[in-house]
């Protein structure tokens, strides 16, 4: 039997669809939304059939606006490259895939259908709470999976929707940034502070040509490893989940941002060579050579643009405003500025 195209609605997935695409009979299924949607929508199915069936798995879909399909095709098609082609060849942790497909039919453009592990009983991190040092490690250390078994491969780049950065999209980067910023600042208000306004304005010029610099160690970043994007398990695996913003790049940046953004100040001061150490030893265990931990920890300094970067970005050109929404990015803004300001990135940047 050949797997069924991808849809687009929770009603497309019936059991003869299900059965399909799952290759094992379903004969009883109910989806219920959870998360918010911005970029799409996701469901949990509870699944009845088969005896080998999981009990649930969650459906990720596109949204129903075929102008927002369109727009968001490149994410949606580089998040089922990953579940599909890139996440058997990596150690990260992320849910497993079963049944990852995009439509190649122009007409259907961004129609995508992901069937994922369901991670319950691990629950979803808190941005704006934060996380404790030991969740920060277990993030870190998984996220070396993610890095290190395709640390500086050049066969990344022959993978549709991933290039390295360029001098092109690095004047697209300057072009929207600065302005990125000042809507960010007037939406966010109160929640950004003056001296943290400042630094935010002042590292702005940088974005550009921080985007392209240091690629000769480069691999595939995350791009939003943040806590929202985990799952924690008690008994200490953490998950990544929400792959459309894979890129490659200098793949410390996915360290900077979850540590820069995810523990509050004080526990970062206190615990953030140690974090960045062991995620060091675990590139070596996993096969990482020529690059010593001295040049790891400057560039996990360097790669502190990325918090701000992101926060940003996310802020501005976020299609759904909400109070946790404002908050967050206020606390990214916050955290970050001064994980900046503490470890003189500013001064790097402009070196």
């Amino acid at each position: 039997m050949s797997a069924p195209l991808p849809v687009v609605t929770p009603e497309e997935l019936t059991r003869t669809w299900l059965s399909s695409a799952l290759g094992r009979e379903v004969t009883g299924v109910t989806a219920t939304p959870v998360g918010t949607g911005q970029m799409g929508a996701c469901y949990r199915l509870d699944l009845s059939g088969d005896a080998s069936l999981p009990a649930t798995l969650l459906a990720k879909l596109p949204t129903i606006d075929p102008a927002g399909r369109d727009f968001l095709h490149g994410s949606y098609a580089i998040e089922v490259t990953f579940y599909r082609d890139l996440l058997p060849t990596l150690d990260v942790r992320a849910p497993a895939a079963s049944y990852a497909a995009i439509s190649d039919d122009p007409a259907q453009r961004g129609v995508f259908t992901l069937l994922l592990d369901d991670l319950a009983p691990a629950e979803q991190g808190d941005q704006i709470l934060g996380c404790t040092p030991d969740q920060a490690r277990a993030a870190v250390e998984n996220v070396a999976g993610l890095h290190a078994p395709r640390w500086a491969d050049p066969t990344l780049l022959d993978v549709d929707g991933l290039s390295l950065p360029g001098p092109d999209d690095a004047d697209l980067l300057d072009a929207v940034f600065g302005g990125a910023v000042d809507t960010t600042l007037a939406q966010l208000g109160g929640l950004v502070g003056e001296d943290d306004a400042a630094l935010l304005r002042a590292v702005a010029p940088y974005a550009g040509r921080w985007s392209t610099a240091r690629l000769d160690r480069f691999g595939l970043v995350h791009g939003d490893y943040r806590l929202d994007n985990l799952m924690f398990h008690d008994d200490g695996r953490v998950w990544a989940v929400d792959w459309q913003t894979l890129s490659v790049g200098l793949p410390v940046r996915d360290v900077a941002f979850l540590v820069g953004t995810g523990l509050e100040t004080d526990a970062r001061r206190a615990h953030e060579r140690d974090l960045v150490a062991a995620y060091h030893r675990r590139l070596v265990d996993l096969g990482v050579f020529g690059y010593d931990a001295d040049t790891c920890w400057e560039d996990y300094r360097f790669g502190l643009l990325q918090g701000p970067l992101i926060a940003v970005l996310g802020c501005a050109y976020s299609s759904t405003r909400t109070e946790r929404g404002d908050r967050m990015f206020g606390v990214m803004i916050s955290r970050s500025m001064q994980a900046i300001r503490d470890l003189g990135t500013l001064e790097i940047l402009g070196a």
